[in-house]
């Protein structure tokens, strides 16, 4: 058997170190733990959250991504944390039970920058819901365990989820090429597991709002508005990363409001497309009737 090497690295008075594994492990999996009870089937994971510093672990085939708590710095442990992997490794120490490695589902999730920097796509090669959905904060998962989940991470400010795709707003406080494997980890074991994404109440909603209060009846040119925006503008809008809603139309300035979700959402191009992209489409197809788009949240 080849004997395995680890080389650690990290960036001076960073929070992460990785530890790079050569050759790679023989797993199928790529999953981010955060306590040691998650690490029940990981026993490699399980030996390093015993170490009072470690914070998270992310598990992939060539890499262990480790958080640290702020007890110390890396540079007084990097190199020990490196040779207790190196050791269990090359004496034979388990990485998963056989009995979770079995149940995986092999899923390819890649990350996708947005036009907006404080978001970011994360694409699957499967679907993940049929509808459009818009998580703001924690208190609006409820029935929703995925989006639940991501807000665990600190980092996490806002979810949107569309069909194939998770699209992730950050706060401010982490970039993205500390944060990006994380994420990206734990989207790929969650789905590989077959782990519920939406609860029962989300059974009956299969097709994604077009207007943000759908008990209001639409007149004639709201529903002409809705249709360009769902036929010419949602399309484009999806594609990084985001959505858009119909809010209001008012008669008398000819102002149309919209709602932003997803990367779209805060996005400092945002007035620039609403200005030069939708409030052009719409004034051109339906002229006279409109005049300006805003969008109600930015």
């Amino acid at each position: 058997m080849k004997e395995i090497r680890i080389v650690a690295s990290c960036k001076k008075g960073a929070a992460l170190a990785k530890f790079n594994i050569t050759p790679p492990l023989d797993i199928s999996v790529s999953k981010t733990f955060i306590n040691i009870d998650q690490a029940a089937d990981a026993p490699l994971v399980k030996q390093l959250f015993y170490l009072p510093f470690v914070k998270k672990v992310a598990l992939e085939n060539s890499t262990l991504i480790v958080e640290r708590f702020d007890i110390l710095e890396w540079e007084e442990v990097i190199e020990e944390v490196a040779i207790q992997i190196e050791d269990y490794l090359n004496e034979g120490g388990e990485i998963l039970n056989e009995i979770k490695k079995s149940t995986i589902v092999p899923v390819t999730v890649y990350a996708e920058s947005t036009p907006n920097p404080s978001a970011m796509k994360f694409v699957a090669n499967k679907k993940i819901t049929d509808q459009t959905l818009s998580f703001e904060n924690v208190d609006a998962t409820q029935d929703a365990p995925m989006a639940k989940e991501l807000f665990n991470f600190p980092f996490v400010r806002e979810v949107f989820m569309d069909e194939n795709y998770i699209s992730i707003s950050k706060h401010e406080t982490s970039q993205w090429e500390e944060i990006t494997m994380e994420i990206r980890g734990f989207i790929k074991s969650y789905l590989e597991e077959g782990k519920a994404i939406l609860g029962p109440s989300f059974a009956s909603q299969t097709q994604a709002p077009s207007v943000s209060n759908p008990d209001h009846p639409l007149s004639g040119i709201e529903q002409e508005i809705v249709n360009i925006l769902e036929e010419y503008v949602k399309p484009a809008v999806a594609s990084d990363g985001g959505n858009i809603i119909f809010d209001s139309y008012e008669d008398t300035e000819k102002r149309v409001k919209v709602v932003l979700q997803g990367a779209c959402s805060g996005c400092p191009s945002s007035t620039f497309t609403l200005k030069n992209g939708i409030e052009n489409i719409l004034k051109e197809m339906l002229p006279g009737k409109v005049e300006m788009v805003e969008a109600v949240n930015g």
